[in-house]
């Protein structure tokens, strides 16, 4: 049986509970324990999912945040035209990029800025094993994609910097991510840097000054120029905002 045809059986509980953007709304059963998603690794997606609608979003901290569109009907965003892309379904505040071949992924539609700004979300990784945050982002008259849970799940870092992707970079990290967690993202791109965090820690914090910055050659160059996307894995996204900062 295809890797595909695998990943299809387990998706059928996410078709009982999404039906799309297009179609009749549905009511998700209630969870009975939310926030603990993470400690019970025997959850069926169906769970996790109800979980992840149930479990309350935290805030963002500072002022200027505005939200990006809106997940229960996809406005302000529309799908990646991926070859090969899972079904991408939003409901309860939730969108849910389902397991593409191998990319799945959504544009913003609206104006973004080109530097100086700063954008947060909450993302957890539903099912597969790579990266479940594929955040494609203008950079002045370039673009980068900040990249979390690749390379077979843990890789951290932007792509890319002088030629080298988020692999092989200053910027390359490793971490530990759990499948049915919700891990909350923020990326703030000024004229000089790049800064990311997760969690409140900050991963990268990088110079770009006189630095190449681009794409990684290949289909995520349609993710330009905002964009989400995953690899080969089913991502769970919410809560999408942004705000403009100083230098």
């Amino acid at each position: 049986m295809s890797k595909m045809k695998i990943y299809s059986v387990g998706l059928s509980a996410f078709l009982v509970l999404f039906g799309g953007c297009a179609s009749r709304p549905t009511s998700l059963p209630p969870a009975t324990s939310a926030p603990g998603v993470e400690s019970h690794p025997r959850l069926s997606a169906a769970q996790i999912l109800r979980a992840a609608a149930a479990e309350p979003a935290r805030p963002f901290e500072g002022q200027g945040w505005q939200r990006m569109g809106n997940s229960n009907d996809l406005a302000g965003w529309r799908e990646t035209a991926f070859a090969g892309r899972g079904e991408v379904q939003c409901e309860h505040g939730l969108v849910l990029l389902n397991i593409g071949d191998p990319f799945t992924g959504i544009n913003w539609t609206q104006e973004f800025p080109r530097t100086n700004y700063e954008v947060g979300l909450d993302a957890m990784r539903v099912l597969g094993s790579d990266f479940f945050c594929g955040l494609t982002v203008p950079v002045g008259d370039s673009f980068c994609s900040l990249i979390v849970g690749g390379w077979g799940g843990g890789l951290v870092g932007i792509s890319s910097i002088d030629g080298l992707d988020a692999s092989e970079n200053d910027t390359t990290k490793y971490m530990n991510f759990e499948n049915g967690r919700w891990y909350r993202i923020r990326l703030r791109v000024t004229e000089k840097r790049i800064e990311a965090w997760i969690d409140g820690n900050e991963v990268i914090n990088t110079d770009i000054t006189g630095k190449r910055i681009s794409l990684r050659p290949g289909d995520i160059e349609l993710s330009k120029p905002f964009g989400l996307a995953a690899w080969e894995t089913t991502a769970a996204l919410r809560n999408i905002q942004m705000r403009r900062v100083g230098e």
